[in-house]
């Protein structure tokens, strides 16, 4: 007797949204990064990650989590994200986020 699958597509989206739980900020290490959903579908298309310890924010655009370090960040995706989603972010994050905040905008 051959077993049936028993993921659905609510125990994939459940399981994704569980892995962004186990990130830690690659910078300080710090666990767990705070999250913020600004569009939801079958998983999460557009949010923010942010971390409480150093300040740190890292988008999640298109489903895909951007967590570079400050050297490797450019702001050409960066600031267009924090621009469009301003009203979402968290007021702390906009004033003093790093590597980027709203100064830079």
């Amino acid at each position: 007797m051959q077993s049936s699958p028993i993921c659905s597509v609510g125990v994939a989206h459940i399981l994704k949204r569980k892995l962004l739980d186990i990130l830690a900020c690659p910078i300080c290490k710090y666990y767990p990064l705070d999250l913020f959903v600004f569009e939801e579908k079958d998983e999460i298309v557009e949010g923010l990650m942010t971390c409480t310890k150093c300040g740190r924010w890292y988008p999640i655009i298109d489903e895909i989590p951007h967590m570079l370090p400050d050297e490797l960040r450019d702001g050409k995706d960066d600031l267009p994200f924090m621009k469009r989603w301003r009203d979402r972010f968290p007021v702390k994050t906009l004033k003093e986020g790093k590597p980027f905040n709203d100064k830079d905008l």
